[in-house]
């Protein structure tokens, strides 16, 4: 307090004026749009959802094991990890990968998303309809029902696996933004960033099984966390990835796709190219002062309780800080009260617009009491009789 309250008599020998100033942040020069065998494909930059580079990103193909993603946001919306899960017969045997699931094993939500997003078990995928919702198609019905509260207007779902059917279909951007929910869920993104791991085996034996992801970007691309594979005849090779550097997130989507690896390898580093992370302020990095009248202090120091820190363009502009605090306050003032603002602004575009990239609250760093004066006599005895009128 002392500390705080001392920084603040320096400052407040200094006019308290809004302060813009440029921050220099150097920018990468890009790479030429890479070509890619994929049918369609895209890849997005998480944070904003913004496109970085597209291929008939809008035209709907069928996407294999993929639809996985949707089955373990959907079932985790309807269930804890915790829940058992009672293998149904009719789950037991499905074509395709499977990880030999045996009926009456009971195993856990979460060991069966292992399973599933790891070994892409056709098996897991069904049984998690079964015992979350009953049945495949109303676990379908589920999965179109969260597809339609995400704005999915090209994406159907028949069933949890993703074995071909005609009615089975989404496309490469709204697969992407199905990815971008999932990565926003701590379990999924632990889970899709696995490259292997034993679960028990649900059947009351000691025996276990190992699971190891088919995704090889995890070994091959350096920052990849996932995300799934998929592969059917009528498909072709389907391939959702997401990868972070340096603060910087992109999810690449391609479908129907011979050369996936490599098509996500140039995607990836060439959203890299196109995109850096900028630290705008750290956390309680401005301090400042902000007068009080009436206060048992003549001043408040303020401060941002929280760090920003955005992903822009790499050849942006000059990044401006703006101070929007009020000249003085009145007391009282709460510890923790928000009194103002810093605003970051940023030529993201080039064309000389300078658009508002980022605010953080100003708040109070403790507690200014107002000041009562203490009373004379007469002040008193003035307001005692006034009692009585």
């Amino acid at each position: 307090m002392s500390k705080l309250k001392a920084i603040g008599c320096i400052c407040l020998t200094v006019c308290l004026l809004v302060a813009c100033f440029p921050l220099a942040i150097s920018a990468s020069p890009s790479e030429s749009e890479p070509s890619v065998s994929a049918q369609s494909a895209i890849l997005i930059e998480a944070a904003s959802g913004e496109t970085v580079m597209a291929k008939n990103a809008d035209f709907p193909l069928p996407m294999a094991s993929t639809t996985k993603i949707m089955t373990a946001l959907v079932a985790l919306e309807l269930a804890s990890p915790e829940t058992e899960i009672t293998v149904d017969p009719a789950a037991v045997g499905i074509e395709g990968s499977s990880v030999y699931l045996t009926e009456n094993e009971v195993l856990t939500l979460e060991q069966l998303l292992y399973a599933l997003l790891l070994e892409s078990a056709n098996d897991a995928a069904t049984a998690i309809a079964i015992g979350l919702s009953g049945s495949v198609e109303a676990f379908a019905d589920e999965m179109n029902r969260a597809a339609n509260r995400m704005g999915l207007c090209q994406t159907h779902f028949t069933n949890p696996h993703g074995l071909d059917d005609a009615e089975h279909f989404t496309t490469a951007k709204e697969l992407a933004q199905i990815a971008r929910e999932a990565l926003q869920h701590e379990l999924l993104r632990t889970i899709v960033s696995t490259r292997k791991i034993t679960v028990p085996r649900g059947d009351g034996s000691n025996g276990v099984r190992l699971l190891i992801n088919h995704n090889k970007l995890l070994r091959l691309y350096s920052g990849c966390i996932g995300m799934k594979t998929g592969f059917t005849k009528k498909s072709g090779r389907c391939l959702v990835s997401a990868a972070e550097r340096d603060g910087v997130l992109l999810i690449a989507v391609t479908l129907h796709a011979p050369n996936d690896w490599n098509d996500h390898t140039r995607m990836l580093d060439y959203g890299f190219s196109r995109y850096t992370s900028v630290l705008l302020c750290q956390s309680e990095e401005l301090l400042l002062p902000i007068s009080v009248v009436g206060g048992t202090d003549s001043y408040v120091m303020v401060s941002n309780p929280s760090a920003l820190r955005l992903t822009l363009p790499a050849e942006h502009g000059t990044i401006s800080e703006t101070l929007e605090l009020p000249r003085f306050v009145y007391a009282t003032v709460r510890n923790g009260e928000i009194l103002g603002k810093a605003v970051y602004r940023c030529d993201t575009n080039g064309d000389g617009t300078r658009e508002i990239i980022g605010e953080v609250s100003l708040i109070a760093c403790y507690s200014v009491k107002q000041n009562h004066p203490k009373k004379s006599f007469w002040q008193w005895l003035w307001g005692f009789f006034q009692r009585f009128k």
